[in-house]
């Protein structure tokens, strides 16, 4: 099922975010950033969880589109880390990669949560 891949691959992402903030954070560099990506990458699944539980159809739009706006600001802070040479380029690679294909799978579930939502209204 769509919704399991996804939560899946939320938790995954997340855990593997943190574990690269916690290597950052050991190194004593931009905590003030590493904050922030924990922060808008953790939001990611959080939001998913929370859709799964949503009391109503556009409650559940709503959640997974802050998920969506979450991989966005994801991306930017990773696109930041590695101009900064925070993190290198493979584990910029690998991350980004989780990032765009959760992002994709979010895209697509809120045009069919969208769709079906008009086609109930008519």
């Amino acid at each position: 099922m769509r919704n399991n891949e996804l939560v899946n691959l939320s938790k995954t992402f997340a855990v593997d975010i943190i574990n690269l903030c916690n290597s950052i954070r050991e190194q004593k560099k931009g905590n003030i950033l590493v904050n922030q990506l924990l922060k808008s990458s953790t939001s990611i699944g959080a939001n998913i969880h929370e859709a799964n539980y949503a009391s109503g159809r556009n409650d559940f739009i709503n959640k997974l589109h802050i998920s969506l706006k979450e991989c966005y600001e994801t991306e930017y802070w990773l696109e930041i880390f590695k101009n900064t040479s925070m993190i290198s380029i493979p584990q910029f690679n690998a991350l980004i990669s989780q990032c765009y294909k959760l992002r994709r799978i979010l895209s697509a579930s809120v045009n069919t949560a969208k769709m079906n939502s008009n086609k109930e209204q008519e």
